[in-house]
């Protein structure tokens, strides 16, 4: 009797593994489809408004390593980085959404 109700118990994990394996799956094409469709969709819209660009003012900083994990970080000057008017990276650009919330950047000698 005992036996009977381990192995039911083990069936039925055995099927809410599968079901679970399923939704997570689903999930993951779900989610996989929505990105394909939403960058689709960018390309398309940079491409059909002519390749908008625009220009982000960017300072620029030089981190130089000094002794006992220290930095020093020394200003070398401000520059106008292109960009594209657009959610994802187009032409090998960065969106100007992203530049303009990231405008100091560093280098490294």
């Amino acid at each position: 009797m005992l036996a009977k109700a381990v192995v039911a118990i083990e069936r039925d994990a055995r099927k809410g593994a599968v079901r679970m394996k399923r939704w997570i799956k689903r999930i993951v094409v779900v989610l996989v489809a929505g990105f394909v469709v939403v960058y689709a969709g960018d390309w398309a819209a940079f491409n059909l408004r002519g390749s908008p660009l625009s220009k982000v003012t960017v300072n620029r900083y030089v981190t130089i390593p000094l002794k006992g994990n220290k930095k020093e970080f020394d200003y070398v000057g401000s520059i106008d980085v292109p960009c594209t008017v657009s959610l994802f990276p187009q032409t090998g650009q960065s969106p100007c959404w992203q530049l303009r919330r990231n405008t100091n950047q560093g280098m490294t000698p």
